[in-house]
């Protein structure tokens, strides 16, 4: 089985390079992405690489794809979080264009990053759900819009397999430097996140929110990818975490924070471009319903090896020492390639050079 994987050098696409490889069902995988890796990166025995540009007007798709078995779509663009027709044109239209190709050169199998932003808010009693949660996203963030606009593929395609995998926050040493960039920038300064250092840390009235080791989603993916399933997934681990567990992980009390003073402090500095998300991502996070993942144990036969906990106290770690990984998207902090503490994305073998024409 051939395996094309798109955004194969970010937080979930090292991860998922690595558990394809171990595979015995996969014979040849193809990572694609922007900006080709550096040496060291992605060593899985057979994987080849290839540039490519998901968006309209980029690399000729077809080309990638043709004999491909299966395509696992993550390419995605976070920023620039104040143009959202960019982000538009690579989540939403590039990610068609991926779609579309897959129909055009007959891929059976088509695995793509949903995620739990593509649900519509949750119930109120905080119930968790399943996968048949409407998902019609938060309309005042541009990730969960995008994200929601992307669920109706299956649908027009029934010929083809299509799962879409539906995680909580996605986590690892290997990411937390590309993590911090995304969403806090500058204002965070990394080596303050130890234990003990920071006194006391906001307590937002209402969040909760589902951490998974980015190492057990690939896991998801990969049984996704030969397994006879479709449709959609919901992966998360326990416990369902809030600002009281971050708080205790840093050894610093909770001070309560309304949301609304939360917004407003972040649309500020959202504003004054101080940080990069956006206040709307907040709105978004706010109103996330807890996922049941009981559909992934039951079809893909999948279980998390990592806690909530653990997940997020490897990314703590990994903003501490600064970690990252020899590619664009996770070098390091300060840019240093794989930063302090830096692993390789698979641990594998060789890998096969490919400089495509896509």
């Amino acid at each position: 089985m051939r395996v094309v994987v798109t955004g194969a050098t970010g937080n979930a696409g090292t991860s998922v390079i690595g558990a394809l490889a171990l595979d015995p069902a996969i014979s040849r995988i193809t990572g694609a992405a922007r900006r080709l890796p550096g040496p060291g990166v992605g060593r899985a025995e057979g994987v080849q690489w290839e540039t490519a540009d998901v968006d309209p007007g980029g690399s000729d798709l077809d080309a990638l794809l043709r004999g491909a078995d299966a395509v696992v779509h993550l390419a995605w663009k976070f920023q620039p979080t104040h143009d959202p027709v960019e982000t538009w044109r690579t989540n939403a239209l590039g990610s068609i264009r991926v779609f579309e190709a897959c129909a055009r050169n007959d891929v059976q199998v088509l695995v793509h990053a949903s995620s739990v932003g593509a649900y519509s808010p949750g119930p109120e009693d905080g119930r968790p759900v399943d996968e048949s949660w409407p998902t019609h996203g938060w309309p005042g963030a541009a990730y969960t819009r995008e994200k929601a606009y992307l669920d109706g593929f299956q649908r027009a395609n029934p010929s083809m397999r299509v799962v879409r995998m539906r995680p909580g926050f996605l986590f690892k040493r290997a990411a937390a430097s590309e993590q911090r960039r995304i969403f806090a920038g500058p204002l965070l300064p990394w080596w303050l996140v130890r234990p003990g250092l920071l006194p006391a840390v906001p307590g937002i009235r209402g969040l909760r929110f589902q951490v998974l080791h980015t190492d057990d989603a690939a896991d998801a993916y990969r049984a996704a990818v030969v397994r006879p399933v479709r449709g959609p997934f919901n992966l998360v681990a326990d416990p369902i975490l809030d600002s009281g567990a971050v708080g205790r992980l840093l050894h610093a009390r909770t001070v309560a924070l309304p949301a609304a003073a939360a917004r407003s402090a972040l649309s500020a500095a959202w504003r004054l471009r101080l940080v990069p998300a956006a206040p709307g991502l907040l709105d978004a996070v706010l109103r996330l319903p807890m996922l049941d993942a009981g559909r992934a144990r039951t079809k893909l036969g999948w279980i998390p090896q990592h806690t909530a906990l653990e997940a997020f106290e490897e990314f703590l770690a990994g903003l501490r020492e600064g970690a990252g990984a020899n590619t664009a998207p996770l070098a390091g902090a300060g840019g240093r390639a794989g930063g302090s503490g830096s692993q390789n994305a698979t641990g594998q073998g060789p890998v096969k050079w490919t400089h495509g024409r896509v």
